[in-house]
């Protein structure tokens, strides 16, 4: 069983503690192993408790990753170490972010069917060394979807884990809030960190023009409407990252409010062919399931069910697990729903 950290007003009922709930005083309110009735999460909030731990079948569900966690897990710390230590001086450790950038590529490349898979991509916190590990998968596969070059798919890679380095310079606050809500001073401060970072690898001869481009260009749009050139003129190479990024960053709240996965979807195919080229988001929405493996829904006909598995060519008509049929009742035995197969009910709703 998984043991996972959730927060009470995530929680929908019948869901199993992975630890006891104890009080100040060390005494336990609710035993491991207990069902959270809705009650019980009714009487938890009125004891100020915000966050409890769930315990969660490992094979209840079938997540499709990019990269095996202990990957994740060893480059996200040496992304961090790494941008850690930096300076806006020359710094000679940042170029070990081009190996690690290879062995990012070399670890997508070498499973099968990698850029034929559907990937579970879940909201997250904002740490910005997750989100360029992150970003950099999304757009590797992207840009081997789209048949990029191999040297261009390595600057992309490249620029991906050192895109947001200028936000290391800033001391004001971005996280989970729109860029609206901060002065006007913070704004044209926080639309700056692209030059930062460009500037800060301006003369370093080791990253590739198109890497420093991507870097300093990602938050262009097709429109002009991005910053800080305010360019309609777009480079492919960026569009990719730009695309991939705008994803990331909402799911993750990093210079805007945090949306679901399946809100950060419709974003992209709103904007499609007005902020973003068409090709790039339809070949990345191709690539990144709507609902992940995980996530509860309300179908059309009144169920309630929790996302188990993608359907390769059907981002958006994942394969459900019922949890509650229309009248709140648990099913009698287990009932699955693969809406590629049934096409007269949809998923209505996302619960929290």
């Amino acid at each position: 069983m998984k043991i996972i950290q959730k927060s009470i007003d995530e929680l929908f009922g019948d869901e199993i503690l992975g630890r006891a709930i104890l009080s100040l005083d060390y005494q336990t309110i609710l035993p491991e192993g207990a069902v959270l009735k809705k009650e019980y999460i009714e009487r938890l909030k009125e004891l100020d408790i915000t966050e409890v731990f769930i315990g969660i079948e490992e094979r209840s569900t079938e997540e499709i990753q990019i990269l095996k966690t202990e990957i994740l897990d060893n480059a996200t710390e040496k992304i961090r170490t790494i941008l850690e230590h930096h300076t806006y001086q020359h710094n000679e450790e940042l170029m070990e972010l081009s190996h690690t950038a290879d062995s990012i590529i070399t670890n997508i490349v070498s499973e099968k069917e990698v850029v034929e898979q559907v990937y579970d991509i879940k909201q997250r916190n904002a740490n910005l060394y997750e989100h360029s590990l992150s970003l950099s998968t999304l757009a590797v596969i992207t840009a081997l979807k789209l048949k990029v070059p191999q040297d261009k798919i390595h600057d992309i890679g490249v620029a991906c884990l050192l895109h947001d380095i200028g936000l290391r310079y800033l001391t004001i606050t971005y996280n989970n809030q729109e860029l609206t809500e901060l002065s006007e001073a913070d704004i044209l401060e926080f639309k700056k960190h692209p030059i930062y970072g460009y500037s800060s690898l301006r003369n370093e001869s080791w990253i590739s023009d198109t890497s420093k481009n991507i870097i300093l260009y990602h938050h262009e749009r097709l429109d002009g409407s991005g910053y800080p050139l305010h360019t309609a003129k777009v480079p492919r190479e960026a569009m990719i990252v730009a695309v991939c990024d705008t994803f990331d960053e909402m799911i993750c709240g990093i210079g805007c409010k945090k949306v679901k996965v399946h809100e950060a979807v419709e974003y992209l195919k709103t904007f499609r062919k007005i902020k973003f080229e068409e090709e790039t988001v339809n070949v990345f929405l191709g690539l990144t399931a709507v609902y992940p493996a995980g996530t509860k829904v309300i179908t059309t006909e009144g169920e309630i069910a929790v996302v188990i598995r993608q359907n390769r060519e059907f981002p958006d008509r994942p394969v459900l697990r019922i949890i509650t049929d229309q009248t709140g009742n648990k099913p009698a035995r287990e009932k699955q729903l693969d809406l590629v197969k049934i096409h007269n009910v949809f998923i209505d709703k996302v619960l929290e």
